[in-house]
């Protein structure tokens, strides 16, 4: 992997790439199926991924037809990695196995490691014999939709395929390494303003809030709509925020602490509400609701937006569904694609159906919808949310922050990038964007590693 650093450091052509020689292993962050039960008896909350995911040397798994290699410069963490590295709430192994009864090609995922990652930015070296639109040489950020479009179910909204997957969670080979083995319908052009680990963080919130707030797929927002986005400046929140003011609504954002808010107010989101300061106990006990509380939210929602929202962007699951479903608008949508703090949700129905409101699921995006919110990224019009970056031996340390929510916006993890700012191919379109908009979460929200090495073009 030197090697094929040193030729994409020294801007090798496409060809000179794919003539050099694949490595027989390379380094990746990894759990073992025979560590799954390591946390018996243990709570979520005092599990510790710096303990389950491994840095070592993987062999190099065959390539398909469809797929290529990248060589990874840069990954990031997403909660998928956390969950894979507490074994909750399940162990994806049984991903992996499922995968390998499908096909001969599948058969390669199934093994006694799982390498994880759902984010990647890099450069392709390899394409498999029936790769039409990529080669050798291209600049790349990666998405995780992974499926077969042979199948019928795959088309119209792959979304909604027999045998969708995440890759690096529910497929193997994924992108905290220094090569990553993905299908060629999940490559995307690497925005050219941004470094490798901008660009690396952004392909899995990024698509999975576009979805979820453009898409007619989910809640369509439409101009001057009010959008109630909780957790306003974590991974997909942050994403949210901007799509809502790009698109001509109203975000009325809820974080947890008085800086958070300001990082907030500085991304231009003028209604802010600190769920900390204000107190809000949406549940009495552990069996019941306090609508009291659910009103009182309405109460604060409606003096900073002047009503109710006509959207709710909303994935903490357990502890704020009820809430959700009661401020929303009349006829208004809550819109769902997580539950990070308790998948088994309860909500008063009365205030869904006799309003006529809407529960919508959303989960990741189509190709198409992950495109157009890459290309949005490379016009600058939604902006990375990097707070901060760890190199990948200390990737369970960067799951770890993810899992006690210790950072704003994405991690991002350093692969065969040797420092941060590298990978910029068009500084003058990085001057018209913004260093100011492009940097802010590492400037407000990366603590003692904001001050890093300055972006340098390559």
């Amino acid at each position: 992997m030197q090697e094929i650093l040193d030729a994409i450091q020294a801007g090798a052509s496409g060809n000179d790439l794919a003539n050099l020689p694949l490595p027989e292993s390379y380094r990746a962050a990894f759990v073992k199926r025979d560590e799954v039960d390591m946390w018996d008896g243990v709570a979520s909350e005092d599990k510790d991924p710096s303990k389950s995911l491994h840095i070592d040397q993987v062999p190099v798994p065959e390539l398909a037809p469809d797929e290529a290699y990248v060589a990874v410069m840069a990954s990031a963490i997403n909660f998928n990695t956390v969950w894979t590295s507490i074994f909750e709430p399940l162990p994806t192994f049984g991903f992996l196995d499922r995968l390998g009864r499908e096909s001969v090609w599948g058969a390669r995922h199934a093994l006694p490691y799982h390498i994880v990652g759902s984010d990647a930015s890099g450069v392709v070296v390899r394409v498999g014999s029936a790769v039409r639109n990529w080669k050798a040489g291209d600049r790349v950020t990666i998405h995780c939709n992974h499926v077969d479009d042979q199948d019928p179910t795959a088309h119209d909204d792959s979304m909604l395929a027999a045998n969708q997957r995440i890759w690096g969670f529910e497929t193997n080979f994924g992108g905290l390494a220094d090569l990553a083995l993905v299908k060629a319908n999940q490559l995307m052009p690497k925005p050219t303003h941004l470094t490798w680990e901008e660009a690396a963080c952004n392909a899995l919130c990024n698509s999975t809030s576009y979805r979820m707030i453009v898409s007619r797929h989910a809640a369509g927002m439409k101009q001057g709509d009010g959008v109630l986005v909780w957790g306003a400046t974590g991974g997909i929140g942050a994403y949210a925020v901007q799509y809502v003011l790009n698109g001509g609504g109203t975000p009325v954002g809820v974080v947890s602490s008085p800086e958070r808010a300001e990082l907030l107010r500085a991304m231009g989101c003028e209604h802010v509400i600190d769920r900390k300061e204000k107190g809000y106990r949406f549940w009495k006990d552990e069996h019941t609701q306090d609508e009291a509380e659910w009103r009182r939210l309405g109460k604060d929602v409606r003096a900073l937006l002047g009503r109710d929202p006509e959207i709710v962007f909303e994935h903490p699951g357990r502890s704020t569904m009820g809430a959700s479903v009661f401020v929303a608008a009349r006829g208004g949508t809550i819109v769902t694609c997580a539950a990070t703090s308790g998948y088994m949700i309860e909500y008063d129905n009365r205030h869904l159906w006799m309003k006529l409101k809407r529960i919508v699921s959303s989960h990741f995006a189509n190709y198409r919808e992950a495109w157009e919110a890459n290309r949005l990224i490379g016009e600058g019009k939604i902006q990375p949310v990097l707070s901060r970056v760890y190199p990948l031996e200390e990737t369970g340390v960067a799951a770890l922050s993810v899992h006690r929510n210790e950072a704003e916006g994405k991690v991002g993890v350093l692969c065969l990038a040797p420092e941060e700012g590298l990978g910029i191919d068009d500084a003058e379109k990085r001057d018209r964007v913004g260093e100011d908009k492009i940097t802010l979460f590492r400037r407000m929200a990366g603590g003692a590693q904001a001050g890093g090495p300055q972006p340098a073009a390559v």
